[in-house]
């Protein structure tokens, strides 16, 4: 499997950590990465294209296309480097997935990356009013590390197994003897919910731990938004509810 990789520059790094957060559940991973890369204006250095990824195009804000692409950005802190991968799409079958992550590794071993760090969500039936977040790694020592009071280790039972890059890239790290921890949150498993609250919950989390003062504000904010929107909607689907007319049986459903 052929995987392109574009140079932008060779950044020096200091102890770095490898976030992951691509699109999945709710988005959790892609919306806290993305939220990261943003705030702390981290520069994209090299970016990976496939004919693995998804046989799509996007159309960009200038109302042209783009091949879907995923990009590894950079930002030097004082005590250490953070390496952030993120994009628009996944790999699309399994044999695609695993091959996408031992070259992302093989990325991660070049700039001698300590850990790695992948972020996902947990879809349940209905929206959490505060999500909690549930961790599991390939190293007892990496999860006790990041012990804290919102997080719960008490994974194993609760969920089926990690699908996708969150998961495949925590046993592949295993095998290179490289610690790697992942967070996910939970969030409505709607197709269309965004996970905005759950990614909120896990940033909290990385903000305390790796020291990135971040302004999460701008997040509380678009939270109360979406909050308003969805009882906005409750409110009209009651209401049809009530002037609609009863009748016992159900001859239409859509």
């Amino acid at each position: 499997m052929t995987f392109k990789i574009k140079s932008f520059s060779n950044p020096k790094l200091k102890n770095p950590i490898l976030i992951e957060g691509l699109p999945g559940m709710g988005n959790v991973g892609k919306i806290a990465v993305d939220f990261m890369v943003e705030h702390l204006q981290a520069k994209k250095f090299l970016e990976i294209s496939s004919h693995n990824f998804p046989n799509s195009v996007f159309v960009n804000e200038e109302n042209l296309i783009e091949l879907p692409k995923i990009g590894f950005y950079y930002k030097n802190l004082k005590e250490r480097s953070i390496m952030f991968l993120a994009g628009d799409v996944q790999p699309t079958d399994e044999k695609s997935c695993y091959a996408f992550c031992e070259e992302v590794l093989n990325l991660a071993e070049k700039y001698k990356a300590r850990e790695v760090i992948t972020l996902g969500g947990i879809g349940l039936p209905e929206n959490p009013k505060k999500p909690t977040v549930y961790t599991t790694g390939n190293d007892r020592k990496i999860i006790n590390k990041y012990k804290a009071k919102q997080i719960s280790t008490s994974l194993y039972g609760f969920v089926g197994p990690i699908v996708g890059v969150s998961g495949v890239l925590l046993g592949l790290s295993a095998e290179r003897k490289i610690p790697a921890i992942s967070f996910l949150a939970e969030t409505f498993g709607h197709p269309n919910h965004l996970g905005i609250k759950g990614a909120r919950e896990i940033l909290n989390i990385l903000n305390k731990n790796l020291n990135l003062k971040l302004n999460l504000k701008e997040l509380d904010a678009e939270i109360i938004d979406m909050e308003e929107e969805a009882e906005s909607e409750k409110d009209f689907i009651k209401n049809m509810k009530q002037k609609l007319p009863y009748k016992k049986e159900t001859n239409y459903i859509g």
